[in-house]
């Protein structure tokens, strides 16, 4: 008995248990579901799974139940940016636990339930669960708000390394408030026409709708909160690795602002979506992109100057090159930063292009080419995310040497491999015909699954080792049970 409740403190007590345990329930929902894709089913893939498992699948309700399987990955993913936010930042005892506690039981209903209502026959208790994970959730988000409220004089900053107001007002900190209430907020526009269901709402994917001259309210709300939802969870993760990186100084005093004007200028854009202000929206958007967008820029430069700093301060004159070889020495810490560069070439340049260029190229093309384009960006911006996610939790686990080398190194270059062909698919109209495109189609489609099958091999590979080490009476678990994040980055 006592074997099982110390590590059953570790998993559910612990920061980094916590995040383990999302991890890999985001790992098996992943590789299980990623069965089921288009070209497994080309390999018969697909059917076998199906069959092996028991799941009830009808065509007509494709639609919600990919709706299910997102909303499962996305809460697993918003409650590891918690427990990290839990973990890193000051907070009252009480919030921390009952935060970290709440959530937990959210996603793990929400992604249980959910996916047993939407692919194994369904049961309406197990929806009514579903629901119920999702609004303990929502409990959490508000309780981390007051968690985080950064008028409480208790949390200000008078070290002059960070960004804060003369009268000491954290604004590293008011940033995470800004968008922990935006969070919130923005949640309600999925959670509203949610609510319809039978009275006039159906269920349906975002880029299925994308050319209907027409759009009701509801289905700008949806489509609304599809985009703000990733990009606040963008703008968490930007803000985590900040703080992770014990990020300061003059950079630190410009970005911060800058990630408050953004988070807030770009929901107000989103919101204005299903208003009479939805003319103007989309520009209101752009304008609010930007400075966040700024901001993590500023974070990058910052970064690797420090690592440059670091690997090159024994040479008088570094060269270029050892200042590059500097700057790459950590993957764990240049890779973070790096993939968030890497995402303005496969998302954020590659919408902000198509917006510009939408009824000049992309609308002359057939409506399947833009639906491919709309839907890789979207699951690029999240795989991004996912990488980074992963890289910061190697450096928690404290990896070292050789392994660390390859362990950051495999999830930067396997996923930017994926991420590239991805983005080389979605735009390939603009240099090949349909009649030609099938080399390339089929090449491509090789880089993608090798990347990711490989990253999924990786992931298995890390998730087996902490389940051995599980096992130990004195593993790394033991050391990592009582520690908290926060312990690593003294402000």
């Amino acid at each position: 008995m006592q074997f099982i409740k110390t590590r059953f403190n570790y998993l559910f007590g612990s920061t980094k248990g916590l995040i383990l345990v999302a991890i890999a329930m985001i790992g098996m929902v992943t590789a299980v579901w990623g069965m089921l894709s288009g070209p497994m089913a080309e390999m018969g893939v697909r059917e076998v799974v199906i069959k092996l498992l028991g799941m009830e699948i009808v065509q007509s309700e494709r639609e919600g139940r990919i709706i299910i399987l997102y909303h499962s990955i996305a809460m697993a993913v918003i409650a590891i940016e918690t427990y990290m936010i839990t973990g890193l930042l000051k907070m009252k005892e009480f919030f921390k636990t009952a935060i970290n506690a709440i959530i937990t039981v959210g996603y793990i209903l929400t992604m249980i339930f959910g996916m047993g209502f939407a692919y194994f026959g369904h049961n309406w208790a197990f929806h009514g669960i579903y629901i119920f994970g999702l609004s303990l959730i929502f409990l959490a988000g508000v309780m981390l708000i007051i968690a985080l409220w950064p008028w409480d004089k208790e949390y200000y900053v008078t070290n002059d390394q960070y960004a804060h107001t003369k009268s000491g007002f954290d604004l590293e900190r008011g940033a995470f408030f800004a968008t922990a209430v935006t969070t919130v907020l923005s949640s309600l526009f999925g959670a509203v026409p949610g609510s319809y269901y039978g009275h006039g709402f159906e269920t349906f994917l975002a880029e299925n709708i994308i050319r209907y001259p027409e759009k009701t309210t509801m289905e700008y709300s949806i489509i609304g909160h599809l985009h703000i939802m990733l990009a606040l969870i963008a703008i968490m993760i930007t803000l985590i690795v900040g703080r992770w990186l014990n990020f300061k100084g003059i950079l630190h005093k410009v970005a911060m602002p800058l990630m408050i004007l953004g988070t807030i200028v770009l929901n107000l854009g989103v919101w204005g979506v299903v208003t009479p202000l939805e003319p103007v929206a989309h520009m209101v958007i752009y304008v609010g992109a930007t400075p966040s967008m700024v901001a993590a820029l500023l974070l990058l430069i910052w970064e690797w100057g420090q690592l440059i700093r670091e690997g090159t301060a024994h040479i008088q004159k570094p060269t270029f090159g050892q200042k590059l070889s500097a700057m790459v020495r950590d993957p764990l810490r240049f890779g973070p930063l790096w993939q968030m560069l890497f995402m303005n070439f496969t998302t954020s340049g590659i919408g902000i292009f198509m917006a510009i260029k939408l009824d000049e190229i992309f609308r002359m093309w057939p409506a399947r080419e833009e639906r491919i384009e709309l839907t890789g960006h979207w699951h690029a911006l999240s795989a991004i995310i996912a990488t980074i996610i992963l890289l910061y939790y190697g450096d928690m686990l404290g990896l070292k040497g050789k392994v660390r080398q390859l362990y950051g190194w495999s999830i930067i270059i396997l996923s930017d491999i994926a991420l590239a062909a991805v983005t080389v698919f979605e735009m390939k109209r603009l240099f090949i015909t349909e009649a030609e495109q099938q080399p390339l189609v089929n090449g491509l489609m090789y880089a993608i699954d090798f990347g990711l099958g490989m990253l999924l091999v990786l992931l298995a590979t890390v998730m087996i080792w902490r389940l051995i080490d599980l096992f130990k009476p004195k593993g790394r678990w033991t050391n990592e049970a009582n520690q908290d994040l926060s312990e690593e980055v003294m402000k």
